[in-house]
């Protein structure tokens, strides 16, 4: 425990002063965590002041905090000036100084747009790193963007990710974590198995496969020794676990089927009707979080009155208006722009970047039980243009997704002409569909949703363009194939 509590003194001052963290620092209380868990089974009332956890922002003086961001904003933009060629054509086109930022001016820094990093993701990688791995995101709303880690801040963001296994999602030794997500996605697939392996939880790799095929998987005995007898963990996107909603609701399969005890969602919005749905075939809760692969390790998690709590203890949050920039009024939406402090991060260095994810600041300051953390709404959906932010996702899948005549993931998109207004187009199962039409229209009237009209289609090639999904990544397997060439009578 001694070494522990070095450990910790050395993380707490690296903080304060705004020098590299010793990653192995973080795994040794991350170690430390796990063997107490071990022992006692439970964590201890101190665990909320660990690396990444709600309880430390709130044990902190309000004047440390504004001395403590002040220090990261600065070292951080003195890194992003001195080591990144974005940065420092931009200071100085600008004649900016970094020693002189602060929360209150911060303003002064341009915004960093999306593009600028998908188009040149090399002008932000630091001189004084070692770039380890590039990280892509999955591409979903544009051109994948590149991010570059070192092997020291994959260190610090695993161990950070032990932490948050064993004390946010509960994993302990009988678990199994199945992972469905792409493949691809190197970074998230990489803090899953080594977070769940060193809480000495089991890992499975899924990936976004037929989901016929991962439903018989999470429903197969395991007989591992030591575990609970099947997968206990599913990690998904929201329109993968759609997809597997879809089959399962159609297929008739039912709690009993499965073994599961958690359901964890991220990277898309989710739904409240999809996750009662969820929650209903695989009788386990649903959850989600609020992580992004160009701002890891800072996230934001969700309380019990519904709004999104995000960490200030790993980057600088604000809530922009996406059009001209300006801070968002209180009940207002508006854009997170977020930079991720140094020295959690040392590669890609990002500075205001703005993630294009539309957030509703809260009317008053809210009492729930995270209300010493920066509160705003669930994610509401990605920024597209104006109309984006007057019918964002989230309202669209609330009205859609509760309807189960429409088939998962939904395909929908809208049309908007100045003379007729604005359209709903949605892919259903069968025409005619009166009822269920006249249940979308009570429904998105009394949500208020400024629709014009709804218009069903039951054949996908009629459909205006619809935007991807997750879910739309699938990845091939010989027991997919195997099935399809049944189907068709072919050998393979």
């Amino acid at each position: 425990m001694f070494g522990t509590a070095l450990s910790q003194l050395r993380y707490g001052m690296a903080i304060l002063r705004n020098r590299r963290i010793r990653p192995q620092d973080l795994e040794r209380i991350a170690r430390d965590l796990v063997a107490t868990l071990a022992e006692f089974g439970e964590p201890g009332a101190d665990s909320a002041l660990l690396p990444g956890q709600s309880g430390q922002a709130a044990q902190i003086d309000p004047e440390v905090r504004r001395t403590v961001t002040r220090r990261s904003l600065r070292a951080t933009t003195r890194a992003a000036v001195r080591h990144t060629a974005y940065y420092r054509q931009v200071f100085d086109e600008l004649a900016l100084e970094p020693d002189e930022l602060d929360a209150d001016n911060f303003a002064r820094v341009p915004v960093t747009p999306k593009k600028a990093l998908r188009s040149m993701p090399t002008a932000f990688v630091s001189s004084a790193a070692v770039p380890a791995l590039m990280a892509l995101t999955t591409g979903t709303s544009g051109t994948p963007t590149a991010v570059w880690y070192s092997r020291a801040e994959l260190d610090t963001t695993i161990a950070l990710s032990t932490i948050s296994a064993a004390l946010g999602l509960g994993l302990r030794p009988r678990h199994t974590l199945a992972y469905a997500g792409c493949s691809r996605a190197t970074l998230p697939l990489l803090n899953a198995a080594e977070s769940a392996t060193r809480v000495g939880a089991s890992f499975v790799q899924f990936g976004t496969v037929d989901p016929a095929v991962a439903l018989d998987r999470l429903a197969a005995p395991l007989g591992l020794p030591g575990k609970s007898p099947g997968i206990t963990h599913l990690t998904a996107s929201a329109s993968y676990l759609a997809a597997l909603v879809e089959l399962a609701e159609r297929g008739g399969w039912r709690p009993a089927d499965f073994g599961l005890e958690s359901i964890g969602v991220g990277g898309e919005v989710l739904s409240a009707p999809l996750a009662e749905r969820a929650e209903a075939v695989f009788g386990a809760p649903v959850s989600t979080s609020y992580l992004m692969t160009e701002t890891l390790p800072s996230g934001a998690t969700p309380c019990a009155a519904g709004h999104l709590h995000h960490t200030s203890e790993f980057g600088h949050l604000e809530v922009l208006d996406p059009l001209t920039w300006e801070p968002t009024p209180q009940g207002a939406t508006g854009m997170i722009v977020h930079t991720p402090y140094v020295p959690y991060r040392e590669c890609t260095l990002l500075l205001r970047y703005a993630t294009g994810d539309l957030v509703r600041l809260p009317d008053t300051a809210p009492a729930c039980e995270l209300a010493h953390m920066p509160a705003t709404s669930a994610v509401l959906g990605r920024w597209t243009g104006p109309l984006s932010a007057e019918l964002p996702t989230r309202s669209l899948l609330d009205l859609i997704e509760a309807e189960p005549d429409v088939p998962l993931p939904a395909r929908y998109t809208l049309t908007e002409d100045a003379g007729s207004g604005v359209h709903l187009h949605l892919l259903v199962r069968t025409l005619p569909a009166a009822a269920l039409l006249g249940r979308l229209e009570d429904r998105a009237t009394a949500a208020g949703l400024a629709l014009a009209g709804i218009v069903l289609h039951d054949d996908r090639a009629d459909l205006p363009p619809t935007a991807p999904v997750r879910a739309d990544l699938r990845e091939h397997t010989f027991e997919s194939a195997r099935a399809a060439n049944t189907r068709t009578g072919s050998g393979v």
